[in-house]
């Protein structure tokens, strides 16, 4: 595909809900920050839902802290995962940021559908991918570009909390193998 801009992201996304393919399990979407994967897994969850195949998205920003990035991850199972397998709506408590620090949010209450889409960093980690129907990668820019879209999104004051957190990613992703396990979707 092109340089992975917005339209590339959502044009990809919409050739997947095309195809069929996706429309039952669970399905990740991974890659570094500011990639896009929130870009592409919206324009997912649209596209599928114009074609009458409802999904779940949950973002692995409802979980992850900068002190925390990856090891809550038996919260999401216990609260999303296992509720969805057993075809149960799902009741999580996102994190919501007061003052600059998290804290448990109100209980989100999602219904069941038959599709799961896991979106964010860590989303495809190899604590899951045995029971993934599919796992996408989004590589993005580099990784300049890449912390640009982040800072720009969240705020300059984040910057060196981003730019700790890219470090995270690296070695998160190397270890863990996640770019190798998925479907590459933009380079």
């Amino acid at each position: 595909m092109a340089d992975g801009g917005t339209s590339d992201l959502v044009a990809a996304a919409h050739r997947i809900a095309d195809t069929g393919d996706v429309a039952s399990g669970i399905v990740a979407i991974d890659g570094p920050s500011g990639a896009g994967k929130s870009t592409f897994a919206d324009a997912l969850v649209a596209g599928l839902a114009d074609r009458g195949r409802p999904a779940v998205l949950i973002r692995t920003d409802d979980y992850a802290t900068w002190d925390d990035p990856a090891s809550w991850w038996p919260e999401l199972e216990r609260d999303v995962i296992a509720p969805f397998r057993r075809n149960h709506d799902v009741a999580y408590r996102p994190r919501v940021w007061i003052d600059g620090v998290p804290r448990l949010g109100p209980v989100q209450l999602v219904r069941w559908a038959p599709l799961l889409i896991v979106e964010g960093v860590t989303a495809a980690r190899s604590a899951i991918a045995d029971r993934l129907d599919r796992a996408f990668w989004i590589d993005g820019p580099d990784s300049a570009a890449r912390l640009s879209r982040a800072v720009g999104r969240d705020g300059e004051e984040s910057r060196p909390l981003l730019a700790a957190w890219q470090r995270f990613e690296e070695g998160w992703f190397a270890v863990d193998g996640t770019r190798d396990r998925c479907d590459l979707v933009l380079r």
